[in-house]
């Protein structure tokens, strides 16, 4: 046999090991790969095998290295054709994949849904807003003026202690500003940028420090409704919440008056709900007094009007059979879920 260089048989493998890396990272389908498989690593006519036959050409001293070399370059040529094997299955699976049935019926896709509280509110809104009442918002940081003074809270009322509201530590010259303790500052907001006659009704979060417990909550959101036109009497208070309750509630809901007291109505109310032969305490209502009419510049003597102030949670627990106004808040999904 024809006695063979070392560095001959070097670059022979060299030149075997670059056209194998340049066949198979060409290959593109299956049969392209199988066809680059054959021609270098046939196990009878592939050009590896050629080129291992060459091995008993080498001089004696030099065949360990030939051997090694030779390895080298079939452990590199079978990688670069395990790489592109991979390369290949991959991409036909994801051909597969994207070939689908676009007209089999998809996985049902869950969709969530407003909370039950979020759902009064617009429930609420709708109806007064049939009523002719729009619907105004306001801040819930309010002033000393607007919380309290505007509503005819003295400074010495035990409504304004500091263990029945949230103070913050801010202030607005020498008084503390608060969290609202309730939706009534929107009216005056409203009262003192607006002529009567006027329909409003606003909704949101309230702060007072209550414990909480089966219908009490340190937030909760409260719906307050205001009228102010001339002639406005208790009968056009009664009518309206009667009309509300029997839209929201159903047409079978009874509603009475309670003598009460508020600072800023007078006469003053409770006003209960009888649905289902139960009476529940709904809120306060009562006419508007004079004070507070003319603390934003109205004449007590040419408009009346009356307000009312109704909590959220109330109105939803007696509409959703809800026992604890806690459950709202405690984000248990499986509650949730029934609404």
């Amino acid at each position: 046999m024809t006695s063979v260089p070392l560095d001959t048989f070097r670059a022979e493998l060299e030149r075997l090991r670059g056209d194998a890396e340049s066949a198979l990272t060409a290959a593109t389908d299956a049969a392209a790969l199988e066809a680059a498989r054959i021609e270098f690593l046939g196990a009878k006519s592939g050009r590896l095998k050629s080129v291992q036959k060459s091995l008993g050409g080498l001089a004696p001293a030099d065949k360990p290295d030939g051997g090694r070399h030779f390895n080298d370059a079939k452990n590199a040529i079978t990688a670069c054709f395990e790489v592109a094997q991979t390369r290949i299955a991959t991409a036909a699976t994801g051909r597969a994949t994207t070939a689908i049935d676009v007209t089999l019926p998809t996985e049902p896709i869950r969709l969530g849904h407003l909370h039950p509280i979020t759902r009064t509110i617009r429930r609420v809104q709708e109806i007064m807003g049939r009523l002719g009442f729009e619907s105004v918002d306001g801040p819930e940081v309010e002033d000393q003026w607007h919380n309290f003074e505007a509503l005819a809270i003295p400074a010495e009322h035990p409504a304004r202690d500091p263990l029945d509201n949230f103070y913050l530590a801010v202030a607005q010259g020498n008084d503390p500003l608060l969290l609202r303790s309730q939706t009534s500052t929107v009216q005056i907001r409203v009262m003192e940028n607006r002529e009567p006659p006027l329909r409003i009704v606003s909704l949101g979060r309230v702060y007072r420090p209550d414990t909480a417990d089966a219908t009490h909550y340190p937030m909760f959101h409260q719906v307050e409704g205001l009228l102010v036109e001339p002639g406005t009497t208790m009968a056009h208070l009664k009518s309206v919440l009667r009309m509300f309750a029997s839209s929201f509630l159903g047409g079978d809901v009874k509603v009475r008056f309670r003598p009460s007291f508020f600072p800023f109505t007078e006469p003053s109310v409770e006003v209960d709900m009888e649905w289902g032969g139960r009476w529940v305490e709904m809120g306060g209502a009562g006419m508007v007094d004079p004070a507070v009419l003319e603390a934003v510049g109205y004449d007590p003597d040419a408009v009346s009007g009356f307000a009312f102030g109704l909590g959220v949670e109330r109105i939803a627990a007696r509409r959703y059979g809800v026992d604890d106004i806690r459950d709202f808040y405690r984000n248990d999904a499986r509650f949730l879920r029934q609404f």
